[in-house]
Formats: C-alpha cells, structure tokens, sequence
C-alpha cells in the first residue's frame, strides 16, 4: 500500500478518499503549512513536530491527529520514494530504523545470565523492601530487641528499608540499560560504526573481529548489499558461533555477502594488508580478562589485538571500534602507530559503563623520521 502524496495545499480537498490508509504525506519544497493549518483542513489539530532521521537526511515530521478517526502524518519538506510501511517504522522508531523486539528476534542476547541474575535479585530485593513496608512495626521491635531504643530501632528498620528499596530500582534500572545495551544500543551503535566509512562501494574485503551474533556483521553486509558491491565481511569469533552467525545473516538476506571463521584476535589467521575495512563492537575490552582488567598483562593483550587489527588492514584503509572503557588506550596506541584521521566520538552510557567508537585511517606510506624506526604491527615486543 502506497500512501497519497499532495504537492499542494489545495490538493487536500482530494484526500477524503484515502482515509482509510490511515496515512497521508504533504509533500512540499517549501513550508506551506503554517500552524495555522488545522483552520485550512477542518477536523485535524496540530499535537506538534519532531526531527526523524531517515538515511542521511533529517526530515520534519509535523503530526496532525484527525478529530474523528485515526492519526495522520503530514510531511512539511521534500521527500519522495517513502512506501507506507517504511515511513510507519520511522515514526515508530526514529533513529534506529528498526524495533527493539524485530532486532531481539532474530540476535538474541548475548551473556543473557547476566540479565537473569540481575533481574533474580531486583526481584529480591523488590519483596524484601515490600516486607520492610508491611511489617514496619514487626520489624522495628525486632531491632528494638537488639538493645537498641525506640528511636533508633524504628531509623535502623527505616534505613534498612530504604536501603532495600534503592537496591532493588538501581538492579532493575541495570538489568534495563544491560538489555537495552544489548540489544537497541548495539543496533544503532552498528548503524553509526557503519556510517563512518566514506565509501563503500570500493571495499571489497571487510572484517568484523569478534562478530559475535553478528549485529555489526550484518550492519556491513547490508551495507555492501545497499551500494551493489561485489565485497565480502569476514566475521572472527572465538566461540563456536558460525552456525546461529550465518543463520541470522539468511534471516537479513544478506547470507551471500558473509562468511565466518573462528580464530584468536590476538593473531588474526590473515595476511597482511588484506582488508579494506575491519570494525569491532564491544570486543576487544574482553581480551585478555584472564590477566585482570586492570592489570598491565592484560593492557598489553588489548593492543595486541589492536596492533593485529593495524596489521591486517590494507594501506589507506579504514578501522572502526566501539568499545568499553579502555578507548583512551586505544586511542595512544593508535597515534604511537602513526594512524592517521584518529576520530573519537562522543560518550555513550553502554553497559553501565562510558563507551566511545574509535576510527582511523592507515596511512598509504608511512614515513620515518630521523631516528625514527618501523613499528612493528603485531605488537610482539609488548610485555
């Protein structure tokens, strides 16, 4: 189903008969819709505007409800090649471009028992607060029991209480943003890594280190799909997930443009110069882990992974990585590297931690400075 266009404002008084799609878009170049538009078409009023980002362009949506029936969407700026079922999902979901439950679906959760065990004892503590409610007094005379006086038995039970009840919303606030992380931030951060390469019509050989259920694998596969490329995205994982990897690259229908390889992240099973793009998202912070997160063993792992990622990309190729934490780091060893284009986005809350995507550029040739001598892109003297 195709939604009606009007190019014009007089053109509305044609519109009656496409009620029943319950959609209708007002194309224009210029604003022609005042505010003063519910006086020129009689049953609607104005319930305001937002922004919606569709592709690479920011389109104002103002959104007028009909009086009697459903809600109509009017379009103020020049738009054209929308469908009905595209511009629903941009109004529904801005700038994801897809629904939290459709990504869900199909990728699952990663680490899922970490949710259960947040939500178990949010749970917990939930009944424990409404206990402390319910049997305040029951329970002030138990600390009153304790030698405590009167006063201070009924502040302990109070506190304790309290204290119980801020416990049980911060978990159930972390299982949220773990879940949310997860699935929608993972989502929209894939779309963002994608976004920060120029060009893809060129790159012919992509990697996605620790692909995981193969959000951002997938991101890159549709992307190449998208601009009639001819390339292929490797996705590396350390667990066996090529199975449930490729199955969700069918569902996405973008199975042709994947393959899938286990392997150590730490010595990348590919040769030099090899690839033309290569992203990471929420990976390489768990490398090394067995040291410790904060320990120098475990620093040194992490660059070793980033020194593989330099290693494995072609001359004038572009890295992307969205990680947790450690991004400064990342950043250092990037610029010791000689990288050029080194990009750091704005903060984002993932994970209950401050994440950032890193992207830069390997440079065509590389030029050595008096003194100076070639870095070695595996890292190897490293610890």
């Amino acid at each position: 189903m195709h939604p009606f266009v009007m190019h014009n404002a007089k053109q509305y008084l044609d519109f009656e008969k496409h009620l029943n799609s319950g959609l209708l878009i007002v194309s224009s170049s210029l604003w022609i819709f005042p505010c003063s538009i519910p006086s020129a078409l009689p049953g609607f009023l104005c319930v305001g505007s937002q922004s919606v980002l569709w592709e690479d362009r920011v389109e104002t949506i103002a959104l007028f409800c009909l009086l009697q029936t459903d809600l109509v969407v009017f379009n103020c700026v020049q738009i054209s090649g929308f469908d009905l079922q595209s511009l629903q999902s941009t109004q529904k979901m801005g700038k994801s471009g897809r629904d939290w439950t459709q990504i869900y679906a199909i990728y699952g959760m990663e680490e899922g028992q970490t949710l259960v065990f947040l939500l178990i004892h949010a749970i917990f503590f939930s009944f424990l607060s409404i206990l402390f409610l319910l049997y305040f007094n029951p329970i002030c005379y138990f600390f009153g029991s304790l030698a405590l006086p009167a006063g201070a038995a009924r502040f302990a039970a109070g506190f304790t209480g309290s204290v119980t009840a801020i416990s049980a919303v911060c978990l159930f606030f972390a299982a949220g943003n773990m879940f949310y992380s997860s699935v929608g931030l993972h989502w929209d951060m894939a779309q963002r890594m994608v976004s920060a390469v120029n060009d893809w019509s060129t790159v012919k050989y992509a990697l996605d280190v620790g692909c995981g259920r193969g959000i951002l694998l997938n991101a890159v596969a549709m992307q190449l799909k998208k601009e009639g490329s001819s390339g292929r995205v490797v996705g590396l994982d350390r667990r066996k997930t090529t199975v449930s990897t490729l199955r969700t690259a069918g569902i996405e229908g973008v199975q042709e443009y994947v393959t899938c390889r286990e392997g150590d992240a730490r010595r990348l099973p590919f040769s030099d110069n090899y690839f033309d793009v290569v992203v990471s998202a929420v990976f390489v912070h768990r490398v090394g882990k067995e040291f410790g997160q904060r320990t120098a063993a475990a620093a040194a792992e992490r660059m070793r992974v980033l020194g593989e990622v330099v290693r494995v990309l072609k001359p004038g190729g572009v890295g992307v990585v969205w990680d947790l934490v450690h991004v400064p780091e990342y950043v250092q060893r990037l610029q010791e590297l000689r990288m050029e284009d080194i990009r750091v986005s704005e903060r984002v809350t993932a994970f209950m931690v401050s994440s950032h995507i890193v992207s830069f550029r390997k440079p065509n040739h590389l030029l050595l400075g008096p003194g100076e001598v070639r870095l070695d892109w595996r890292c190897t003297n490293i610890c």
